[in-house]
C-alpha cells in the first residue's frame, strides 16, 4: 500500500482551524486564503429556515436582529453545538476558499479538520459528520497543539520536548510535543469567549449596564491586559449599552485597570492548567522545555502581559509566535502537504 494510497491529498485539498470565535483555511499550493468570525445568520420566511449570511456578514449582525432571524455561533468550547448550522458554515467556507483562489473543484476534497485535544469521540465523529456532510469525500483530524507546534515552527518531529500553549476563543489547549507526538496534553474550557462574559459580568455588576458580546469583545481588544502596567493605569474606554434600571442607552467610561480585574480569573484559570500541565510532564521532556520555554499562540496570546503573567508563574520563558492566529491552520496545511507530518493525522 503507497502512502499516496493512504493519504490521497490532491491541490483542492483543504486544511481547517474551524475555531469557536473564527475560521481560517487553508488550501493546498495556496496557504491560507480566508480567516472569519465562526458566525452564521439563519432566517426563517414562512417557516423555511434559510442561511443569510456567513462569516464577518453575520457578526455584523450580532445583537441587531429582528424575531425572525438569528444569529449562531455554531461551535461553543471548540466543539460543535449545532451540527446542521455548522455544516452550513463549512460549506460555505470551502466555497469561499476555491472562489478566492480561484480553483475549480473537480471532485470532492479531503479536509484536514483541528479539534482540542480533549474533545471526546462523540465531539469528533460530530466535526468528522459535518465536514462529510458538507461535501467532504474524507476527512482526517489533528489535535490542536500539535497543529499550533507545526504551525508555530517548533521541531516536533525531533527528539526535543517542546510545549506550547493555544489560547483560542472556546478553549485553551497546552501540549507536550516531541517525535511527532502529542506526549502530554490539558484542555480546559476558558479561552477569548470567557474573557468577553467576565467583562460582561464585570461591566453589569459594576456599572448597571448591560452590554452585548461585540461591545466586550472590543473592550477586551482595545484595553484588556492580564497585567496593568504604570503607563495603562490611568487609561479609560468608552462603553456604550442599556442601562439595566431604567432601560435607556448610557454611554460610561471604564479604567483599565479595573478591566484587568475583571479578566483576572480567567487568566489565572489559563495559567493554573498550564501549571498542571508541567506537573505531569516527565522529567526529560521537562528539561527541555527548562531550555525552549513555553510558546503561545492563537487569538487569546494577543492579550496585553500574559505571556509576562504566564512567564512570572512559571519560572519559563515565554513567546507568541509570528502570526499566532493562523498557527494552527498552517500547521494543519503543512500536514496535509508534508509527509513528514502523516502520523499526526487521525481518521475518525
Amino acid at each position: 500500500m503507497t502512502f499516496m494510497s493512504i493519504f490521497p491529498f490532491s491541490a483542492v485539498d483543504l486544511a481547517v482551524d474551524l475555531g469557536t470565535a473564527n475560521t481560517v483555511v487553508f488550501l493546498r499550493d495556496h496557504g491560507i486564503v480566508m480567516a472569519e468570525p465562526s458566525v452564521v445568520t439563519m432566517e426563517t420566511i414562512d417557516g423555511v429556515r434559510r442561511v443569510r449570511a456567513v462569516g464577518a456578514d453575520a457578526k455584523l449582525m450580532m445583537g441587531k436582529t429582528p424575531a425572525n432571524v438569528q444569529t449562531i455561533r455554531p461551535l461553543r468550547n471548540g466543539v460543535i453545538a449545532d451540527l446542521d448550522v455548522a455544516e452550513q458554515m463549512i460549506k460555505y467556507f470551502i466555497a469561499k476558499a476555491r472562489k478566492l483562489a480561484r480553483t475549480r473543484m473537480r471532485g470532492s476534497p479531503e479536509i484536514v479538520l483541528c479539534v482540542p485535544s480533549g474533545s471526546t469521540q462523540v465531539e469528533r465523529r460530530a466535526i468528522r459528520d459535518a465536514a462529510t456532510n458538507a461535501g467532504a469525500r474524507k476527512v482526517w483530524l489533528i489535535d490542536e497543539p500539535m497543529a499550533a507546534a507545526i504551525g508555530a515552527n517548533l521541531p516536533v518531529t525531533h527528539p526535543v520536548g517542546s510545549m506550547v500553549v493555544d489560547i483560542g476563543g472556546g478553549s485553551t489547549e497546552v501540549g507536550v510535543v516531541s517525535l511527532a507526538g502529542l506526549h502530554m496534553s490539558l484542555s480546559a474550557r476558558v479561552g477569548g469567549d470567557r474573557m468577553d462574559e467576565a467583562i460582561t459580568s464585570f461591566v453589569r455588576r459594576k456599572h448597571n449596564l448591560l452590554i452585548g458580546e461585540a461591545t466586550a469583545e472590543r473592550i477586551k481588544i482595545e484595553a484588556g491586559s492580564a497585567l496593568v502596567t504604570s503607563d495603562q493605569a490611568t487609561s479609560q474606554v468608552r462603553v456604550g449599552g442599556r442601562e439595566v434600571v431604567r432601560g435607556v442607552p448610557l454611554e460610561i467610561r471604564i479604567d483599565q485597570r479595573d478591566i484587568c480585574k475583571a479578566l483576572a480569573e480567567p487568566v489565572s484559570q489559563i495559567v493554573e492548567t498550564v501549571r498542571q500541565a508541567l506537573e505531569h510532564t516527565a522529567p526529560e521532556i521537562a528539561a527541555d522545555i527548562m531550555e525552549t520555554g513555553i510558546v503561545m499562540t492563537g487569538g487569546g496570546s494577543l492579550l496585553r502581559n500574559i505571556d509576562v503573567v504566564l512567564a512570572e508563574n512559571t519560572g519559563l520563558p515565554v513567546r507568541i509566535a509570528n502570526d499566532p492566529m493562523s498557527c494552527v491552520a498552517l500547521g494543519a496545511g503543512r500536514a496535509l502537504e508534508d509527509m513528514s507530518y502523516r502520523g499526526v493525522l487521525h481518521a475518525v
